[in-house]
């Protein structure tokens, strides 16, 4: 008989930022199958209405639940910021997002009591990493500020060219200005700019990384549930909506995986 808990693990993402998620399972949950799709004829997500990212999300968890997951992290700020509760209502299967892990290492890391958080405009929009911080304690502030430069900066591979220094110091002023001691890195792409962002920063702020953070959740999910795979190594899918050659180049970049194998598929078909 099949082992149930050998099933695959969902994740998704408006384009490759996504990639940072499986670059964490791969340190954290090596043992787990996983199946990646990454919405890159459709990327970005946050200039994107909610009715149409959760329109998006649907889609794409139709895809995923043809290929037999136990699970599925949404790797994705905006969507976990927009749709996140729509699927898991429409759902019956664990569904993670991005949003309350980060808010909640946040939480746990701040020291003087104010948090920024980076993202997509949809993202700010939502409000959901400062509803979530406010509902756990009051008394935090929290100063948020959308950069929709980063994605397609990130996107291009550009993680430390002139320009991107340039625009990551533009947008951080106003949290660096604030005072926070803490940021919510609230994109998986964001993650890829997290040495730039550190230094215009300052090392005395702690940085929240959200794939990271999500994954963990997971990982104690799975483990409380008596979900955890079978298996010794995991294996590794990956679809994209376009651009083949530039996920398996971003993908080659980031992931410890000697080659990646990509698939395109019409996601609208979903």
């Amino acid at each position: 008989m099949k082992n149930m808990n050998n099933r695959k693990i969902g994740v998704f993402d408006s384009g490759l930022g996504g990639l940072t998620v499986v670059r964490e399972m791969e340190r954290f949950l090596p043992a787990e199958n996983v199946i990646y799709f990454g919405d890159t004829a459709r990327v970005p997500y946050g200039n994107k209405s909610k009715s149409k990212i959760i329109e998006f999300s649907h889609q794409i968890m139709r895809f995923l639940l043809r290929h037999d997951i136990k699970a599925v992290i949404i790797a994705c700020g905006t969507a976990s910021s927009n749709a996140l509760e729509e699927l898991q209502e429409s759902y019956d299967l664990p569904i993670i997002g991005v949003a309350e892990p980060g808010a909640s290492a946040a939480i746990r890391a701040t020291r003087n009591g104010r948090i920024g958080v980076l993202g997509t405009a949809a993202t700010i929009r939502s409000g959901a990493f400062e509803r979530l911080i406010r509902k756990e304690n009051q008394d935090l502030e929290v100063f948020s500020q959308a950069c929709p430069l980063f994605v397609p900066l990130v996107e291009e591979g550009w993680f430390r060219e002139d320009v991107t220094r340039q625009v990551v110091r533009r947008y951080i002023a106003p949290i660096k200005e604030a005072g926070v001691d803490t940021v919510i890195l609230g994109c998986t792409h964001y993650p890829l700019l997290k040495d730039l962002i550190q230094e215009e920063m300052g090392e005395g702020v702690r940085l929240i990384n959200v794939s990271e953070a999500a994954t963990l959740q997971m990982k104690d999910y799975l483990e409380e549930h008596d979900m955890t795979s079978g298996l010794d190594k995991g294996e590794y899918e990956f679809y994209a909506s376009d651009s083949i050659d530039q996920f398996r180049t971003f993908s080659e970049q980031i992931l410890d995986l000697r080659e990646v194998a990509v698939s395109k598929i019409n996601i609208e078909k979903y």
